[in-house]
């Protein structure tokens, strides 16, 4: 009987639901995040995703808080590894960059802002926020804590501003494509120099 569907656990429906969301929003664009499609993606019903995320701001929420804690799981690896000299700055640039552009969340940001969703941005910032707490504390005695919270900063602003308008900007002003991320390298090699 291939037509019956599977009763998924709840957790691993509401992640896939997420999945398909993620990829939805890399495909087409933050608007193309509804519960219809989502629900068309995974073969459930709009009434099955509106149990799980009441509503298309709650299921845009819970994206938000998807992507952040993925990328951020990421990018505290990359920056562990960078420590323990098996990483780069570049890699950890390359992974803040690429959450926003290529990854969606620069995209899914701005439009949480024009739909006023704002809130839909907490989870990202709440995220990120703690990474950047648990950098800070190994690095709090060497340049003090805040240091790492103006870099982290700086970084992500650079890397939404470039999944913004980064590539016509630098095409504007005769620059790489890559001049953004390059600045932010330099970024990190001159903190890390001062921590060492």
């Amino acid at each position: 009987m291939s037509g019956i569907k599977r009763r998924l656990p709840p957790e691993e429906s509401r992640l896939a639901a997420l999945e398909a969301a993620r990829i939805l929003l890399i495909e087409a664009g933050p608007q193309a995040v509804t519960l219809k499609a989502v629900a068309a993606r995974i073969g459930r019903t709009h009434a099955n995703l509106l149990h799980h995320f009441g509503s298309a701001a709650g299921l845009q929420r819970e994206l938000a808080a998807h992507l952040a804690q993925t990328v951020c799981s990421t990018i505290a690896e990359a920056v562990r590894a960078s420590r323990a000299g098996l990483g780069s700055p570049r890699k950890v640039v390359d992974l803040a960059f690429d959450a926003f552009d290529k990854e969606g969340a620069g995209a899914l940001a701005s439009w949480m802002i024009l739909t006023g969703n704002e809130d839909a941005l907490t989870p990202i910032v709440e995220t990120i926020h703690a990474l950047v707490d648990e950098i800070a504390i190994d690095e709090a005695a060497h340049r003090g804590g805040m240091a790492v919270h103006e870099d982290t900063l700086a970084l992500v602003l650079m890397a939404m501003g470039d999944a913004l308008i980064g590539k016509a900007l630098s095409r504007s002003l005769g620059l790489s494509e890559t001049a953004a991320r390059d600045r932010a390298q330099t970024m990190l090699e001159r903190a890390l120099e001062r921590t060492g």
